[in-house]
């Protein structure tokens, strides 16, 4: 399962690599989602440290990371749409940023369905 997550940001980076350095497009502005990808599982990840998951009922720590979660990773589909509306990228690009943040997205999402359960296989073994 490792090897398929890695896979599968290794696909999404490149991606983002191709609508960056194609000599069609030769834009580079695209590469400021790495931020979104480095940014997006911290909030659900401090989250998770600090609620206790016994309680069955909503959590508002739980619920703000989420919320936080979600405006990262809209962010990050929006920014390539601004900047091809802005004519800072061309449109192709932005169809390949937009596919590997499809991409890279999915692979932190199965990251954490697969090691975020509470049962004896965990990422924090690793």
């Amino acid at each position: 399962m490792l090897t398929d997550l890695s896979f599968g940001g290794a696909i999404g980076l490149m991606f983002l690599m191709l609508g960056c350095a194609l000599p069609v497009y030769d834009k580079y502005w695209p590469l400021f989602l790495l931020f979104f990808y480095i940014l997006s599982p911290i909030p659900y990840c401090i989250s998770r440290r600090v609620v206790d998951d016994t309680d069955s009922a909503s959590n508002a720590c739980k619920e703000l990371a989420i919320f936080l979660t979600t405006g990262i990773v809209i962010s990050a589909f929006g920014l390539p749409i601004v900047f091809a509306r802005a004519e800072v990228i061309a449109w192709g690009a932005c169809a390949l940023v937009l596919t590997g943040n499809v991409v890279i997205f999915g692979t932190i999402l199965g990251f954490f369905l697969v090691f975020g359960s509470n049962d004896d296989f965990s990422w924090q073994q690793w």
